[in-house]
């Protein structure tokens, strides 16, 4: 499956994979901590496979 995410750059979904993270160590469901930690692996891992001469734009 693809997803086109337009208006943010590679420095946004960075951090949205931070934030699951932090939601993720908060969590008390262990089912839930597993589940935001595996949507941040899977975001981390596209922006790992972005061209490196991807720049982040200002809007």
């Amino acid at each position: 499956m693809a997803l086109l995410v337009t208006g943010l750059g590679p420095g946004d979904v960075a951090e949205a994979v931070e934030c699951l993270h932090q939601c993720a160590d908060r969590a008390t469901d262990p089912e839930l901590a597993e589940y935001r930690r595996h949507l941040a692996d899977l975001l981390g891992d596209a922006l790992d496979r972005l061209p490196t001469q991807a720049v982040e734009v200002a809007a």
